[in-house]
């Protein structure tokens, strides 16, 4: 199947020392993308405040592409106001920063090599409450979960015993009810088919993302195949509403 048969949109992408957002614009272009977003993190390292959030927008509503929030965790808007949150086109949440995922309440920071799971059963039934609380998000915003079926390092041989088709299938619920879409991760090539093509089945809505912020962008590869192998069409994934202009 052609990849001409679904949008290139990158929705997680960074801006960095080696990348601003005029250069990224320009390999935009030149890769063939119709668009791309820029996110900053909701978070200590990040935006803290309503003055970090102006500054983010002010940033980035100049270029033709989206802009989005990357929050941390639960209960990240309650120190930004409504009226700049509603500026932005999207908000993306990855379950990465995991608090108390083992037994001695170790906040875990899941894409670390150093991740110390003691127990896998333990650690994917906590791992799973985890995203279902960012997943059922309550009053804040949610448009898109990232990275997900990531394991950490030390699971990753395990990667489709500890997915059951049980935790597949809440996952995909809360994604369903909640209206959120699930990204497919180009960085940590995942969510595999299996998962992709039952989220499609029960409606949930896609979108690529590739987490980056240097000469890796806009390539989109496990992207492109993926969605490829799966028949997945342009009606298949979420799209910011707002037009860009051109």
């Amino acid at each position: 199947m052609s990849e001409k048969k679904f949008p290139l949109y990158d929705l997680h992408m960074h801006t960095s020392a080696s990348q601003n957002a005029r250069e990224m614009v320009e390999k935009a272009k030149s890769a063939g993308f119709v668009s791309f977003g820029i996110v900053q993190n909701v978070a200590p390292w990040g935006i803290q405040n309503d003055d970090d959030l102006q500054r983010f927008i002010d940033e980035v509503k100049g270029y033709p592409c989206y802009m989005g929030l990357q929050p941390a965790a639960p209960g990240w808007s309650a120190n930004l106001s409504k009226e700049l949150i509603g500026q932005v086109d999207y908000v993306l949440m990855d379950p990465h920063y995991f608090p108390d995922g083992n037994k001695y309440g170790d906040q875990m920071e899941v894409w670390d090599h150093n991740c110390y799971v003691d127990d896998p059963d333990d650690f994917m039934e906590r791992n799973l409450a985890w995203y279902l609380k960012i997943l059922n998000h309550g009053d804040e915003p949610l448009d898109i979960f990232g990275w997900p079926l990531f394991l950490p390092m030390c699971l990753q041989r395990e990667y489709y015993t500890l997915w059951t088709q049980e935790r597949m299938e809440r996952v995909i619920a809360a994604a369903r009810a909640n209206h959120v879409a699930l990204e497919i991760n180009d960085l940590a090539h995942t969510p595999h088919p299996e998962f992709i093509l039952m989220a499609k089945e029960a409606g949930v809505k896609f979108t690529f993302g590739s987490d980056t912020r240097d000469h890796r962008s806009f390539r989109l590869d496990y992207c492109k195949r993926v969605a490829s192998l799966c028949g997945l069409t342009e009606d298949d994934f979420f799209i910011p509403e707002r037009k860009i202009r051109k």
